[in-house]
């Protein structure tokens, strides 16, 4: 017999430990996976030779879909702090549908004219991670469903690429066709996982005690929870802005750094450099859910972000010195990278507000700092293309590496002196 959707629902509400989580991890990190698809594929070509006004026309791509996607992000401060559960599933199709459209609109206006598309796919994208994380978070197991998520973007980030190389090179598809051919390959096995995980149950009331109860936030709401963590907050979303452009810089311009190393013929690097980031950050993420005590656990996110800006600075060293290979180098500049960003994108939030036993969602301040994030990511692609237009990309990658791990350290040392006074103050004041 065909299981129908409350047969799913029901069966899941019943199921509280190990399927619960296996089953709602895979269906977040599938259906993420394949959203990824429509949005970082075209990363894989690299439109060698075409410049428009002076520029290339790969920076112009990835521009424009930065900017929609960081202003998806602001949009996204108010519309997913204030979603309800129910528009979850809608909001996901229509966002990706209008980013498919995007596509199939690209390959078919010519350059340059088309390059406004990429706009309009990165602007509804935008909003799609707090959809999901809805399902996912104030959970007891939120680390371990919040580092399924997570991790979708080490291993899709690779592993899209890759599929975009072998669609190019095997189907003969050209760089214009490959982004929409892409989005049509996985559009079917999103409608699935998006069903698939709009079947989780909303959380129980011991999640609710754990980990406090999730609710929309209005306007004063989040004038409120600013107002109260403004501080830290600002010394933590400065930290996640470099980390989020040095992400950004690596994902779209991987092929360019892989070739400047004579290793970029090989589809396959994308994926194979990512699998074990993926690995090893989901074990470290997901342990994390063994620590009950919220605020020790707060703590435990700040340092292994701090340490994971310590290893890009080490591995960069190591790899100047001559002292690793270029594969090994970029799996530990993509290990330090996602220590540190995962932890934003998945429990961070997520032990803050628990810590503190705030009603609020985790939607709203991640949308703070993402939105923040993305526009330092446009920043450096403008301070690159009209700063240091002659400095190779992988020369580049690897002076903003120094950076982040310097200044990204130091700003989220900070955080977490903040945050540890703060706790002992508001702890103070309920006695």
């Amino acid at each position: 017999m065909k299981p129908t959707t409350s047969t799913i629902s029901n069966w899941l509400k019943q199921t509280h430990g190990i399927w619960f989580t296996i089953y709602t991890s895979l269906a977040a990190f599938c259906l993420y996976t394949c959203v990824y698809a429509f949005r970082k594929t075209f990363a894989a070509a690299t439109f060698e030779g075409l410049l428009f006004a002076g520029v290339s026309y790969k920076v112009w791509l990835v521009t424009f879909q930065v900017i929609g996607y960081a202003l998806s992000k602001f949009i996204g401060i108010k519309v997913i702090s204030e979603l309800k559960a129910h528009s979850r599933a809608f909001g996901i199709l229509l966002m990706t549908s209008i980013a498919g459209a995007s596509w199939l609109l690209f390959a078919l206006v010519p350059a340059p004219y088309n390059i406004i598309f990429l706009f309009f796919n990165g602007l509804p994208l935008g909003m799609v991670w707090g959809m999901v994380f809805g399902y996912l978070e104030g959970r007891r197991m939120t680390e371990v469903l919040g580092a399924s998520l997570a991790v979708s973007f080490i291993f899709s980030a690779g592993f899209c690429r890759s599929v975009g190389a072998y669609i190019m090179r095997d189907w003969g598809t050209s760089e214009y066709w490959m982004p929409f051919v892409t989005s049509c390959l996985f559009a079917l096995p999103l409608l699935l996982f998006l069903y698939l995980l709009n079947q989780v149950p909303p959380p129980s009331e011991l999640d609710e005690q754990l980990r406090t109860k999730r609710a929309p936030m209005n306007a004063d709401e989040r004038k409120a929870f600013i107002s109260t963590f403004l501080p830290g907050i600002i010394l933590f979303v400065l930290a996640y802005v470099l980390l989020t452009a040095f992400r950004d810089f690596r994902d779209n311009f991987s092929a360019e750094i892989w070739k400047s190393l004579n290793m970029g013929g090989d589809p396959s690097i994308y994926t194979s450099t990512e699998i074990p980031v993926s690995i090893i950050v989901l074990i470290c993420m997901g342990s994390l859910m063994l620590i009950k005590n919220n605020q020790l656990a707060l703590m435990i996110n700040h340092i292994v972000i701090a340490f994971g800006m310590l290893l890009i600075g080490v591995a960069n060293y190591f790899f100047q010195q001559q002292l690793i290979e270029p594969k090994t180098w970029m799996v530990l500049i993509g290990l330090g990278l996602y220590l540190g960003y995962i932890p934003f994108n998945s429990i961070f939030f997520d032990r803050l507000i628990a810590a503190f036993k705030y009603t609020s969602t985790v939607g709203f301040i991640m949308y703070v700092a993402d939105s923040f994030g993305y526009l330092g990511s446009v920043s450096v692609l403008f301070f690159k293309e009209f700063g240091y237009a002659n400095l190779s990309w992988l020369n580049f990658f690897l002076s903003g590496g120094y950076i982040v791990s310097a200044t990204g350290t130091l700003l989220i040392t900070g955080s977490m002196i903040y945050f540890h006074y703060k706790h002992k103050s508001w702890a103070a004041s309920l006695h």
